[in-house]
């Protein structure tokens, strides 16, 4: 009972920080943003194409909706990922990471999750990386709550955040997966198996 008062709390607290991000983002963006530095919806429903194929209209939605509450994006990752979860899960995903002034570089990102989470999926990622000031910045934990609920198929957007920086993930998965989780994704220069 106390460590499912302890989850919900966490949740909350979780919930109201990620709530007020929009807005500072978009305030702490606005301080970060140089002309030509960010990426337009329609660049990256283009790229999103080649990635999700068939899921166009879902992308769409999706992107419109990250755009009105963070803004234009200064980077954005598109790659492969699988997670699971029974309760305690493990998420593994490889990409490469777009910027306007730094060119594209790989990337991997790791990391566990705790909460009511049971499934598993595999799943194209694009990933939305606001207030990014420099590349290696992004090689950090990024703290955030994600939810799922479909069977066979399903499309979502979640958010993570570090000091400033937000990173959007947008997911079109197979596979069967339900629950709430908290957890966080460590991104590195390098794969590894190591979550932690």
């Amino acid at each position: 009972m106390r460590a499912h008062r302890l989850a919900l709390a966490v949740a909350a607290a979780l919930a109201l920080g990620t709530a007020a991000a929009p807005a500072r983002a978009q305030e702490s963006y606005a301080a970060l943003q140089r002309p030509g530095d960010t990426f337009n919806s329609q660049e990256l429903i283009q790229s999103g194409h080649r990635l999700f194929g068939g899921v166009s209209r879902g992308l769409a939605l999706t992107l419109q909706e990250a755009m009105r509450r963070w803004g234009e994006p200064n980077g954005y990752i598109l790659g492969e990922e699988a997670s699971g979860a029974i309760a305690a899960g493990l998420r593994y995903g490889e990409g490469t990471l777009y910027t306007r002034n730094a060119g594209k570089r790989r990337v991997y990102w790791q990391g566990p999750s705790i909460g009511f989470d049971l499934g598993g999926e595999g799943a194209r990622t694009m990933m939305l990386v606001y207030n990014l000031p420099a590349t290696e910045a992004l090689y950090n934990r990024f703290l955030g709550l994600d939810g799922s609920a479909y069977f066979i198929g399903g499309f979502g957007m979640t958010a993570a955040i570090r000091d400033d920086m937000i990173v959007v993930p947008i997911r079109s998965g197979v596979g069967a997966r339900l629950g709430v989780n908290l957890g966080y994704l460590k991104f590195t220069p390098q794969a590894t198996w190591n979550p932690f």
